[in-house]
């Protein structure tokens, strides 16, 4: 069997009739006999020592004396726990109705809140995957960047995000971050600041036969130095529907060393990079889980102006969608497709603007080791997916903290088929391996889910160049 055939049997298979092959499972009843509709009394929260009460019941849809049919009241618990959970405050949530008469409940909200303090120590690498390091950088050790980072999910208990951190190695770099995402009392609009500020001794430069380029001087300079700044403005004026705009500013500048290995790399000749810059996102997200989605969709379509001012070094405007389609069939098995396109209008970009397949979140399986540079991308992922273990451990004897108290493992069998395209106006001579190509790649990957939604993968993969290898990765692919 052909890989293209292979690869367009998968798609097919993953891309129609979902609806056919799409099972209700069982639900257990809460009664032996149900009652037609029921009326919520009350609405009581246990288990949130940290947690206000109002961002809890930001995510709840259902209401106090309003009568609900009882298979429209077991559908929007049910939607309303996964509201909840995708907070990423809450290890567990349940919600029970309690009768208190023949169609009269009340509902009990119970969670159990996570760790939200988390001094965070960073060691990772510094290249865009582990593929990249292993194979394209020879496993080098100086490659990796360390430091610590002060983490709270919670501030206040609000929901309020604080993030500080200080980096060394490869990359020096010091960021703070702060969002509020209620300013108002009913809960709609919001605000973030961040400030990013990192130097590079080695930096990418370019790319040839579609593989990035370093470059580090004689006297190991500082080559690059990077400041930026956002302020974003959120509304959330319904459950699943987030607007947010964001203003920024960036500062770069880079050592006229960086010229001797690429001309073009500010395209505009200094060695300076200042811009200012807005963009609006619009997205719609109803997944089940935000970490590792088996069932819902997210659609996110950002427009971004890069320069603002007369005296902007950039002027360029930027389109990008992610529309991702998750469909459980059964107790077992779901479906995952994604697809991204990327538009750039003008015909060059300072390459510290470059996108292309190999960047996060665009990548085709297959390609880890590749970046496919232009001004246009499509790429289309699909998985399915097989739910082969599901278990935890409880380990409250061993660790004296609720928010660690259950080690939860879930394992996934995935059948992965990606294609797309990039674009390249310019037609690199170094990189037509590649761009302005259909490209695809399949294979097979395990997947972990574990404790605090945390995602491990290791795949197999193989690409139209017939090139093959295992990836591991962090994070669900889309």
């Amino acid at each position: 069997m052909s890989y293209r055939f292979f690869g367009l049997f998968l798609l097919v298979f993953i891309g129609n009739n979902l609806d056919n092959l799409a099972q209700d499972e069982s639900k257990e009843p809460i009664l032996n006999i149900a009652p037609e509709r029921v009326l919520i009394n009350n609405i009581y929260i246990i288990g949130n020592e940290k947690t206000k009460k109002n961002i809890i019941l930001r995510e709840i849809d259902l209401q106090t004396a309003i009568y609900y049919d009882w298979e429209e009241l077991i559908q929007t618990i049910e939607s309303d726990k996964k509201k909840i959970y995708n907070l990423q405050l809450f290890n567990n949530v349940e919600i029970t109705p309690l009768f208190t008469g023949p169609e009269q409940i009340e509902l009990l909200v119970t969670v159990t809140e996570r760790w939200y303090i988390i001094p965070n120590l960073i060691f990772n690498l510094a290249d865009r995957n582990l593929a990249e390091w292993w194979t394209n950088q020879n496993r080098d050790l100086s490659r990796v960047n360390f430091g610590a980072r002060l983490i709270h999910n919670n501030v206040g208990g609000r929901n309020e995000k604080l993030r500080i951190g200080g980096q060394w190695g490869f990359v020096r770099a010091f960021e703070v971050l702060y969002s509020k995402p209620y300013i108002d009392k009913k809960q709609k609009h919001g605000l973030a600041v961040q400030y990013t500020y990192f130097t590079q001794k080695t930096i990418p430069v370019r790319s040839e036969n579609n593989r990035q380029v370093f470059y580090r001087n004689e006297n190991e300079d500082v080559l690059r130095r990077n400041s930026s700044a956002f302020l974003r403005y959120t509304y959330r004026g319904s459950y699943y529907n987030f607007h947010f705009l964001t203003l920024g500013y960036t500062n770069t500048r880079i050592n006229d060393d960086v010229f001797s290995q690429n001309p073009n790399y500010f395209i505009h000749g200094d060695n300076r990079l200042n811009f200012f810059m807005m963009s609006y996102n619009f997205r719609h997200d109803n997944r089940d889980n935000i970490a590792y989605a088996t069932e819902g969709n997210l659609l996110n379509l950002t427009l971004t102006r890069y320069g603002l001012l007369p005296g902007n070094d950039v002027n360029d405007l930027e389109f990008t969608l992610n529309a991702n389609k998750y469909k459980r069939l059964n107790s077992k098995f779901h479906v995952a497709s994604g697809l991204s396109f990327n538009y750039f209008f003008a015909q060059n970009q300072p390459y510290t603007l470059v996108r292309g397949i190999g960047y996060n979140p665009n990548f085709i399986r297959g390609y880890e080791l590749n970046v496919i540079e232009g001004q246009q991308l499509f790429v289309h992922k699909n998985s399915l997916r097989y739910k082969l273990f599901d278990f935890g451990f409880d380990i409250s004897n061993y660790v004296p903290r609720d928010e660690f108290s259950y080690f939860p493992f879930k394992f996934y069998i995935s059948a992965n088929y990606d294609h797309g395209f990039v674009n390249d106006k310019n037609r690199l001579p170094e990189n037509l391996r590649l761009t302005n190509k259909y490209l695809f790649g399949y294979g097979l990957g395990i997947d972990l889910v574990t404790l605090y939604d945390m995602v491990f993968r290791l795949e197999y993969s193989i690409n139209n160049q017939n090139e093959r290898a295992f990836f591991f990765n962090i994070r669900a692919p889309f």
